[in-house]
């Protein structure tokens, strides 16, 4: 789930670091992309092992940072307002007090903040566990790759790719994953920069698509998507909890040209 998210681990590698079998991986040298102004002073590599505890950090960071997007999404459902509600009568009728009817709201609402919570720390300890528990092994050593973005000497954004192992027929197709930027260096190009990094690798390596997900809740990672050419194709419920909740993961994709 640009903090972005695409878990499709059943159609990817994901952690195992085994090439697909109808795959041949290409030596590919990584193309640093530097950007300077005024602003902004960043360069774009291939992730190496020393990175890896900041790039924990950006990625648990840009989780997280939907927690509140999601809590407040769920205050907008129809079916919130009636749980509020009922609640709210069913403690005046019972005890007659405002005052625990008012405090039962309170409740329910740090209940329903909670909730907001599970999915996207479930979704974080999955990933330690599995992908981003061995980067190296999962994305360098799996025809896929993995780059971050540094400025000022520190990571500030990263991004992951792998090959989709079951593609339509006749499509060979890359999956783009964890797309994030330091929220401190947003605005200057770095996610930008990043996808291009994704894109280029998947020309230089031959792919007919770059294909990710996300999720309705980032509306700017759409966006962004979308203004570099990628379209969207599908959309689903990644769970129960998701479909309780009206939160639909989107799927898109990027033709690539053929050579």
């Amino acid at each position: 789930m640009s903090t972005i998210y695409s878990p499709r681990t059943t159609k990817s590698n994901g952690p195992q670091g085994i090439c697909p079998g109808r795959y041949t991986c290409l030596s590919w040298m990584p193309r640093f992309e530097t950007q300077k102004s005024p602003m902004a002073f960043y360069h774009i590599r291939q992730y190496q092992n020393r990175d890896y505890k900041r790039v924990l950090d950006l990625f648990i960071s840009g989780m997280e940072e939907h927690i509140p997007a999601t809590f407040r999404h769920m205050l907008t459902l129809p079916r919130t307002h009636l749980l509020l509600l009922g609640v709210l009568l069913a403690v005046v009728l019972v005890s007659g007090s405002w005052l625990l009817a008012a405090m039962s709201i309170f409740f329910v609402l740090l209940l329903l903040k909670l909730l907001a919570r599970q999915p996207w720390k479930e979704y974080v300890a999955k990933c330690l566990h599995t992908d981003m528990a061995d980067i190296t092994k999962s994305y360098m050593n799996a025809c896929g790759s993995f780059w971050v973005a540094k400025s000022g000497g520190e990571v500030v954004g990263i991004v992951g790719c792998l090959p989709v192992k079951d593609p339509p027929l006749g499509r060979k197709q890359l999956e783009l994953f964890h797309l994030s930027v330091s929220s401190q260096h947003r605005g200057q190009g770095i996610a930008k920069a990043l996808i291009r990094t994704v894109l280029q690798f998947a020309r230089d390596q031959g792919y007919s698509d770059v294909v990710l997900e996300t999720s309705v809740l980032q509306q700017g990672a759409e966006a962004l998507y979308v203004s570099m050419g990628f379209r969207r194709t599908g959309q689903y419920f990644m769970s129960v909890f998701w479909k309780f909740v009206d939160i639909l993961t989107i799927q898109l994709k990027h033709p690539l040209p053929s050579a």
